[in-house]
């Protein structure tokens, strides 16, 4: 098969249709995560501490081994955003 034919199949079936840009932006980027932690100066023990999270679970993530849930995906967004409001929300 030629690589068009190969994409007009692909795209023929119905469970196998490409994501949206806007079902991308929603998706999980581990990469993203690491980079967010070490913008902020912290190893991902101190990252989970700071943000209240489990250590396992933020190893688990930037590895590609696990994948936060949608509340988690949520929460690790307005940390990227604006770590400072996070921060100042969990301070007792």
């Amino acid at each position: 098969m030629t690589d068009e034919e190969i994409e007009a199949a692909a795209l023929a079936d119905p469970d196998a249709q490409p994501l949206t840009d806007e079902e991308l932006a929603q998706c999980f980027q581990p990469g993203l995560l690491r980079e967010v932690r070490v913008r902020l100066g912290l190893s991902e023990k101190a990252f989970a501490k700071r943000f209240r999270l489990e250590a396992k679970a933020v190893k688990a993530w930037e590895a590609g081994l696990g994948f936060p849930n949608q509340t988690e995906r949520a929460y690790l967004r307005v940390i990227q955003r604006n770590p400072e409001a996070v921060l100042a929300a969990l301070d007792d």
